[in-house]
């Protein structure tokens, strides 16, 4: 019973952080680079192109930042939200 409750209790802890969007805005290298289809790279010039040109406004401005298309923002949209930026 021990094992069935910690399995589920995983479970769960890991559908939580999976539905947990990451916020263009406020996300480090290493919190982008843990998205699926983010690497370290593209993770590196998202945190560049927010400190030379501001705040995200939307998802969509994603494809402005070099490596990102309309058909990767897309796919990446589920995991990726825009909040209040840092101050």
């Amino acid at each position: 019973m021990k094992r069935v409750t910690t399995l589920l209790f995983g479970m769960l802890a890991g559908i939580g952080a999976a539905l947990a969007a990451v916020n263009l805005n406020t996300a480090s290298v290493a919190e982008l680079d843990a998205v699926k289809g983010i690497g370290p790279g593209k993770a590196k010039a998202i945190v560049q192109y927010r400190e030379k040109n501001g705040p995200f406004k939307s998802v969509d401005d994603l494809s402005q930042v070099k490596g990102f298309g309309k058909k990767s923002v897309d796919k990446l949209r589920a995991e990726l939200t825009v909040g209040p930026a840092k101050k």
